[in-house]
């Protein structure tokens, strides 16, 4: 099975080169499904046919979906929403107001990820294709699975432990409705485990890969290279760059004025996403809704049918690899277009923190990483190096053993532990230094 995320700025054409590419794709005779995971759904109207929460075949092979968040969230909500309704009733909230307190943030976001999960382990389906909120959204929804495994395995199981602390005590006082039920916890390690295995899914560059929809205005293409930036800190493959509503030429100088501009656009993203193909959409006299239509930019995007393959087999390289180095260990982590100055990386107890800009991962260290010490480090423009030596007190054989092939991989886990930490962080020259920190 493929899947394929189309993101972008918002008003980009997500949405019509999504439902194109998907159109393709049953066209070539796999069984397809469409979805999205923007609150603000416009499959509909792209395809301009009715979708439910259901699959709907909308074409031969193809099928689309719109799905229901918020009849998911009461689905899966319910123990949690009505533990927390009856805490603050008790507490002195009205109904009304306890009911909106306890409808989480982001949950919507949540909820489309395990949707995709969902619909995707059911074996149903050739390929997904699947048009993400604008690119702030989208990041924010591809770090969730790390951020929230990470929160629901650190915090509650302390919590549940202390709640069976506290239930007899609270019996004894007649107050043991006010501690947390277990089917409330378990609920809660159900959500972790569905978690998990979303990033794994979508994690994994021989099944998911992202697509990058802009349009060559200035703007709109460095966010899109921020965007890349992000998504390969998060662990996320890259596959194609789609330009968007690019000018015709044309005689009159308006026309002509936009053909320069955006060509010298084009030529920059070509230079930045130098190793990605850039495809060029032109602009269009109408607006591409319904099937018909978007099968004539599905041809612009890839060709007469057959044409190429909307969704070859993904690649199976990682941005992320740890690799022996004569007697020690080098992380790699491939960061492209990052700004030298905006890149940062600290060891946090059994964890690796990797800044970039306003993006923040934490990686959990394998456990040949965690007997050893941070050396330095370095970036050079488009990939981070972090190295390590092991330590003499917990390499009682002294060295490592792993041979050159051997990679083990980081999991990863969005906060970090405090209990002390050593700085790799990059100079001006893109140099990184080890130092003490904490």
């Amino acid at each position: 099975m493929r899947i394929v995320l189309f993101t972008g700025k918002g008003g980009v054409g997500k949405t019509t080169t999504a439902s194109a590419t998907a159109l393709r794709l049953a066209d070539r005779g796999l069984k397809t499904l469409l979805l999205s995971t923007d609150i603000a759904h416009s499959l509909a109207d792209a395809l301009d046919v009715t979708l439910t929460d259901q699959p709907v075949e909308v074409a031969p092979s193809l099928w689309a979906v719109q799905i229901d968040t918020q009849g998911r969230f009461e689905a899966a909500w319910r123990d949690v929403q009505a533990f927390l309704v009856d805490m603050l009733a008790r507490g002195g909230v009205d109904p009304i107001t306890a009911d909106e307190l306890t409808v989480l943030p982001g949950v919507d976001e949540v909820l489309a990820l395990l949707a995709v999960r969902e619909l995707a382990i059911t074996g149903n389906w050739d390929a997904l294709v699947v048009d993400c909120a604008p690119t702030a959204e989208t990041l924010r929804l591809l770090a969730l699975p790390e951020a929230l495994t990470w929160y629901l395995q650190r915090v509650f199981p302390a919590q549940r432990r202390i709640a069976k602390g506290m239930r007899p005590i609270a019996a004894m006082l007649g107050r043991g409705d006010a501690i947390p039920p277990d089917t409330l916890f378990d609920a809660l390690l159900r959500l972790n485990d569905e978690l998990a295995s979303v990033q794994h899914l979508l994690g994994d560059p021989a099944v998911t890969s992202v697509r990058l929809v802009l349009t060559p205005e200035a703007v709109v293409a460095a966010e899109a290279r921020r965007t890349f930036t992000a998504l390969a800190l998060y662990g996320y493959s890259v596959d194609l760059i789609v330009a968007n509503r690019v000018f015709p030429a044309g005689d009159d100088e308006w026309r002509q004025g936009w053909v320069r501009a955006q060509q010298k656009q084009l030529t920059s993203i070509r230079e930045s996403f130098a190793g990605l193909p850039v495809r060029e959409l032109p602009y269009r006299s109408a607006e591409p809704i319904g099937a018909a239509a978007l099968r004539e930019v599905a041809t612009s995007l890839y060709g007469e049918l057959p044409g190429d393959d909307p969704a070859p087999p993904a690649t199976a390289d990682r941005p992320l690899n740890v690799d022996s180095d004569g007697d020690g260990f080098v992380l790699r982590m491939a960061l492209p277009l990052a700004q030298r100055a905006s890149v940062d990386a600290v060891r946090a107890g059994d964890e690796l923190v990797v800044t970039v800009g306003p993006n923040r991962r934490v990686l959990t260290l394998p456990s040949v990483l965690r007997r050893c010490i941070v050396e330095g480090g370095e970036f050079d423009g488009r990939e981070l190096r972090v190295r390590f030596r092991p330590d003499p007190d917990l390499w009682p054989g002294g060295g490592p053993s792993t041979s050159p092939r051997t990679r083990p991989r980081p999991r990863p886990s969005p906060g970090p532990d405090r209990r002390g930490s050593r700085r790799a962080t990059g100079d001006a020259d893109g140099r990184a230094t080890g130092d003490a920190d904490g």
